[in-house]
């Protein structure tokens, strides 16, 4: 990149939304590239994720993560290479993950690296899906707090998901029976034909409830859960004796402020003998690297497939979150910003 053309595009929080954030609460605005400092290096962002909860990031009030300001550049996963810098032992050329935001360059330190990708053999774009955050939620949350055991039933709500479809491809591995609740006859089917479920339930459709009940005649003994609300009131009706919630996410909620009205859950908990628990993933990063060979492992021997929603260009990033709660996206979504990616060498 020549000094004429040295610019770099930040997709900035430009107000602060209520709920789910909308195209208008953003802005694209170019700056010079930056260039790194002593102990630094620049990273040339390639894919930018778009994550379910980056709604939380951006609300006033904050959760397990300070609020974005009005004004910065909006907090995100990327993947890309290094460019730039001034460290021997971070070469130009090295392929890495961060918080980089969304934006063309982001200036970092090693200490800011979430992941120094080595699987050459995969596409980058892994790095921030199946073999990023949402492969590492579902191992987690499965494995370590749902504790499936062979011939036990798996519930996964948003099943077609980043998140959700690795769940589910986890529990078969582990000899598990797996339901899928998902919106819409194409996420259905591709959650049978795809990710391989025993059984897939459209929660928009009329027989939703007739339909869960069928596929869940045995008792839920894992349920993973995605969504909370209607669809989560459900599935705790059919609970079995001992099982395990896992709350990962809440996505059919669009705000908390005042709490919705709905069922309450210490009697399916009291009654089964249940136990409901939540994580967030930031907190079980010591783990990752393992839980990222298993799952790349798995990756290569075709038991774990992923499906990606590729946007390209950073144009595409206002909107990205909202068209996630439209549920626009059939797979993990992406912005791209190199339209040559798989080309970039590593």
């Amino acid at each position: 990149m020549t000094a004429a053309t040295a610019r770099s595009r930040q997709v900035r929080l430009k107000s602060r939304p209520i709920g789910i954030p909308q195209a208008e609460h953003f802005e694209i605005v170019s700056v010079p590239a930056p260039e790194p400092g002593p102990g630094q290096f620049r990273v040339r962002n390639i894919y930018l994720s778009v994550e379910p909860a980056m709604r939380g990031w951006v609300n006033a009030a904050a959760n397990y993560a300070e609020p974005v300001p009005v004004g910065a550049v909006m907090r995100s996963f990327a993947a890309g290479v290094i460019d730039r810098s001034t460290l021997p032992d971070w070469p130009v050329g090295t392929r890495v993950t961060g918080l980089f935001g969304w934006q063309d360059h982001a200036i970092a330190t090693p200490a800011e690296v979430d992941h120094v990708v080595h699987d050459d053999d995969l596409p980058l774009s892994t790095a921030l899906g199946v073999l990023g955050l949402n492969g590492l939620t579902a191992h987690h949350g499965l494995l370590r707090i749902g504790r499936p055991q062979p011939g036990q039933t798996v519930v996964v709500s948003t099943g077609a998901g980043a998140v959700g479809s690795c769940v589910g491809q986890i529990a078969r591995i582990h000899g598990c029976r797996t339901v899928a609740i998902t919106g819409g006859e194409a996420k259905r089917r591709q959650c049978l034909d795809v990710f391989g479920y025993d059984a897939a339930v459209d929660y928009k459709a009329p027989d939703f409830e007739a339909a869960l009940a069928g596929a869940c005649a045995a008792g839920v003994d894992v349920y993973f859960d995605n969504t909370a609300g209607p669809i989560s009131d459900q599935v705790l009706c059919h609970l079995a004796v001992g099982a395990r919630v896992v709350v990962c996410g809440t996505a059919s909620v669009a705000s908390w402020d005042p709490p919705p009205i709905g069922p309450r859950v210490e009697r399916h908990l009291l009654v089964k003998r249940a136990s409901m628990q939540g994580f967030v993933i930031m907190d079980h990063l010591a783990q990752a690297e393992a839980a990222r060979r298993e799952l790349a492992g798995w990756v290569r021997a075709g038991q774990i497939r992923y499906v990606e929603d590729v946007l390209d260009g950073i144009e595409q990033a206002p909107d990205a979150i909202a068209g996630l709660y439209r549920g626009d996206n059939l797979g993990k979504r992406l912005i791209r910003l190199v339209p040559d990616a798989d080309a970039v060498a590593p």
